[in-house]
């Protein structure tokens, strides 16, 4: 069995920014001027937490190959984009 992480981003995890200087925390503890942020998501990948949903890790682009011609929408399969065009290395 292999241990290889999933690339795609989790649902929410509970986060909070800062008011003030914009800093983001699971721990609301950690701020002077907490406030709830609604939607987080967690990198599968990395594990990094974000309130960004296209979050990318660099590891990730690097596994990137194709293009969508139309929205500049990037992937490793281009079965997922509508005018796919090969990333030239």
């Amino acid at each position: 069995m292999t241990n290889k992480k999933s690339s795609k981003k989790s649902a929410k995890a509970k986060g909070y920014t800062c008011k003030t200087c914009g800093k983001s925390t699971g721990d609301k503890k950690h701020l002077c001027a907490p406030a709830e942020v609604k939607t987080r998501y967690e990198c599968e990948y990395c594990g990094a937490s974000t309130t960004e949903a296209r979050h990318l890790c660099a590891p990730k682009v690097v596994q990137f190959k194709y293009y969508c011609g139309h929205c500049g929408r990037a992937a490793v399969d281009k079965s997922v984009l509508c005018k796919p065009k090969d990333i030239k290395g």
